[in-house]
């Protein structure tokens, strides 16, 4: 029976979670997959997390040093987040001969080339499912279960933060402030919320999957990102009156040879499968042009749910005899290869004086533009009013030249909210 050291970088909530399993786990593993998994490093500031694990104190590192010298350690695994040092230390133990598995997706997306380069130089593993949707097997099942498929499109809820905001937003009519505030103590939002609630953290992980799904690097930067703060009540209210659900969605779709990436909230309607995905539990919505649509649903992060992701990673790496190689990461997409002008429909609500030609002047508009409109509302209740209208497919640019012209009408207050809407 093969024998394999594992060494974990941090013991944090990921890295304790992941140390938990090994040992729960260790017997099954060995009889069921025929490896013997050892932890036999750690690198971490707190000898206590070592000890509280039942695990010997020899085993804690000063130095990663320490452990790509160690003959013991045969897979690396990075749970320590952030992109420094993490992307030194993944490295130097590819440098070393050690294959990684790493559930940081900023340093992932942002330096997937320079890893891939150093696995190459000694054939070591580079395994990465916990990256992008914490415990779901996503990476798994497109890389090794999708080979029939020319991938077609992605929707992703893959941010359980913004997801149980926008929940608990849609359930109780409750303001974006007020929410923030429960989930940051609840510790699903942290301190500094900006990561998660301003698209990033989404557009991290659809850059890693964008770049499997369609075989070339899609960099970060390249992508459309738009985040929650925007988002009301009374959108939301709207929207579920309309037949709405709100959702902040990572969306790729290879068109005609080229690729459109975006990360925004959308309304999608209540019938969707994406739809009922509420809390902090997230979702990839996939279409392949022989499969046709799958969805696979589960938790996004956790220590449980990802150490499950990284454990699989573990298991997977140690019974290969070669391990996957990514080339295709040397080559970035360009602008050029990008839809920007993309196709939606959109939801506009407008604040406007109540005065006659107002919807008039806003429909002139929208007609200059070439933008039909497939629903309308305008209410009556005072001399200021809401009007609120969702518009046929149409594309971005048009659409971003008429809320310009639109806001600058005489009897417009204001535009209140633009939110694209996904069929």
């Amino acid at each position: 029976m093969r024998k394999v050291g594992v060494a974990i970088l941090g013991l944090g909530v990921v890295g304790g979670g992941t140390a938990r399993i090994l040992i729960n786990r260790k017997q099954a593993i060995k009889e069921e997959y025929g490896v013997d998994i050892d932890i036999t490093a750690v690198l971490d500031r707190i000898p206590e997390r070592v000890t509280n694990l039942g695990l010997d104190l020899n085993i804690l590192a000063s130095s990663i040093d320490e452990i790509t010298q160690n003959p013991n350690v045969d897979i690396v695994v990075e749970c320590m987040g952030g992109t420094e040092p993490a992307r030194t230390f993944l490295v130097k133990s590819l440098e070393a001969g050690k294959s990684i598995v790493t559930s940081n997706k900023e340093m992932f997306a942002k330096f997937w080339p320079e890893l891939e380069a150093a696995a190459q130089k000694t054939g070591a593993g580079l395994y990465y499912e916990a990256t992008t949707g914490g415990g779901m097997p996503i990476i798994r099942t497109m890389t090794t279960a999708m080979q029939a498929n020319n991938i077609l499109e992605i929707k992703a809820i893959i941010n359980g933060t913004t997801n149980y905001i926008l929940t608990r937003m849609t359930e109780e009519n409750a303001d974006y402030s007020e929410v923030l505030k429960d989930a940051q103590a609840l510790g699903y939002a942290e301190a500094n919320p900006v990561a998660d609630v301003e698209g990033y953290d989404s557009s991290y992980k659809l850059s890693i999957l964008s770049s499997l799904a369609f075989n070339k690097r899609l960099p970060v930067d390249l992508i459309y990102r738009e985040g929650i703060t925007k988002i009301t009540a009374e959108d939301i209210a709207i929207g579920k009156e309309l037949g709405y659900i709100v959702k902040l969605l990572a969306i790729a779709k290879q068109k005609n040879g080229k690729i459109e990436a975006r990360v925004h909230p959308v309304f999608l309607p209540k019938s969707h499968p994406l739809a009922s995905v509420s809390n902090s539990f997230n979702a990839v919505f996939v279409v392949g042009d022989a499969v046709g649509d799958i969805m696979i649903y589960g938790r996004g992060a956790g220590d449980l749910p990802t150490g499950s992701a990284i454990v699989s990673d573990i298991v997977y790496c140690a019974r290969q005899v070669e391990h996957a190689r990514y080339s295709e990461m040397f080559n970035n997409m360009t602008e050029e290869e990008l839809i920007k002008d993309f196709e939606s429909e959109y939801y506009v609500r407008l604040t406007v004086h109540d005065v006659p030609g107002v919807l008039a002047d806003v429909t002139t508009v929208l007609k200059n533009n070439k933008i039909s409109v497939s629903q309308i509302r305008q209410n009556k209740n005072s001399e200021i009013v809401p009007i609120i209208f969702v518009t046929q497919k149409t594309h971005e640019n048009a659409m971003n030249k008429a809320i310009e012209e639109i806001s600058k009408l005489q009897n417009i207050i204001k535009v209140e909210n633009v939110i694209r809407v996904e069929q």
